[in-house]
């Protein structure tokens, strides 16, 4: 399997080439980047039993779905429930040191949509998929997160000038 070009076939390859992907939908999801880190292993940790898969575009889109299927579990578990305050508001990270403290304040699966949308360039029916809601629901998510993102925006700058 191949992706954009570069051969793909060994569980490192994957690792490699989706793990920083599967890393910042964990943060998006979670705003709690240790629990990001466990996710992400942890969905690697699946990948492997899962192993062999078509393609490289099977593969990421597996591991996406793994990931928010994790992510949801992490909010279901009862060790989120017992983590200092401290941790449960720790900032999300988007680049290295960048953060849009508005897209924090939008809902987990509002970000995740955002991310797979913008970042990993899904189609809303890719991203139903993957998220095992309907094409019109993500639809509705999207458009409610942009309009809640340029208020939130537009807000700040308000207040900036």
């Amino acid at each position: 399997m191949e992706e954009d070009g570069k051969k793909i076939s060994t569980a490192e390859d994957i690792i490699d080439a989706y793990s920083d992907m599967v890393f910042r939908i964990a943060v998006q999801y979670t705003g709690n980047r240790q629990e990001a880190e466990d996710i992400t292993q942890d969905a690697f940790l699946a990948m492997l039993k899962k192993m062999p898969f078509n393609s490289a575009e099977h593969a990421k889109r597996w591991l996406i779905r793994v990931t928010i299927n994790k992510c949801k579990d992490y909010f279901k578990s009862a060790r989120r429930k017992n983590l200092p305050l401290d941790e449960n508001l720790s900032a999300s990270y988007v680049g290295e040191n960048e953060r849009l403290e508005e897209l924090e304040k939008l809902e987990p699966l509002d970000r995740s949509i955002i991310y797979l949308f913008y970042y990993e360039g899904y189609s809303a029916k890719e991203i139903a998929k993957m998220t095992g809601k309907t094409r019109n629901a993500v639809n509705i998510r999207l458009s409610r997160a942009r309009n809640t993102l340029r208020e939130l925006l537009e807000e700040g700058d308000r207040y900036d000038g």
